[in-house]
């Protein structure tokens, strides 16, 4: 018997090849709740059924965990395998995992749904988020004086949740007088810079001389960086 866990970050149907034969190859295959992962596997041939009661030992049956709760895969696993060398033998397989920078995505979700249904989120502009800007990055200067790893995590993630925030905002019109931009656009515009500023990574072909010292390396950042505001005045940043 094996339990199917799949991640809510990666899109439905989306899944292993050790997933897929395992689905194709059960005798039977049941679902804990009737969701657009379990409906993506239908739609691809698989016969599954939903299960109101709580699950029980079949072997060559499949059993597909509530999406993303690995907890309740292994505690089902745990709960169902017997003592001894003829114990019930019950596998937890992941058929799809999170990518680095996933949760990322559980932030933007959670931020959304605040936006939308938290009287005090709804209502923040630009001009109301400043002061926490400011207070947020503070509370990282003094945490890395610190040298509190575990407290650094938590500030970084205050000052993260402004970026979110922002970002939110934006994306629901215009700002200051030009189209409208999401997180999307906040990253891929960083993404952009970090490759474009450091060829001696992305593109040390183009180079006459590679850059191999941190001094160097700032050296060519900045150059670019005047090179960049040259050509566009208006540009701001890093």
């Amino acid at each position: 018997m094996q339990v199917l866990v799949l991640s809510p970050r990666v899109a439905p149907g989306i899944l292993t090849l050790a997933a897929w034969d395992a689905l194709r190859g059960a005798q039977r295959v049941r679902a804990a709740l009737d969701d657009p992962h379990v409906q993506a596997i239908v739609r691809s041939g698989v016969a599954v059924e939903t299960a109101a009661g709580p699950p029980t030992f079949e072997a060559g049956t499949v059993w597909i965990a509530p999406t993303g709760d690995a907890a309740w895969a292994r505690s089902m696993a745990d709960d169902l395998m017997g003592p001894g060398d003829d114990a019930q033998r019950v596998e937890v397989l992941f058929g799809s995992y999170d990518l680095p920078g996933s949760g990322l995505l559980d932030v933007v979700d959670v931020m959304d749904r605040l936006r939308r249904e938290c009287p005090w989120t709804a209502q923040q502009t630009h001009e109301s988020l400043a002061p926490y800007v400011l207070e947020e990055a503070h509370e990282v200067h003094e945490t890395l004086e610190s040298g509190d790893s575990d407290h650094l995590r938590e500030e970084l993630g205050d000052l993260l949740m402004q970026v979110v925030f922002h970002a939110r905002i934006a994306a629901e019109g215009s700002v200051d007088d030009g189209a409208g931009w999401d997180v999307d656009d906040v990253a891929a515009g960083i993404a952009a810079k970090l490759v474009r500023r450091n060829p001696h990574v992305f593109a040390p072909e183009t180079l006459d001389r590679v850059p191999t010292t941190p001094a160097e390396i700032d050296a060519q950042w900045q150059s670019i960086k005047r090179w960049e505001r040259a050509q566009a005045p208006s540009a701001h940043g890093h």
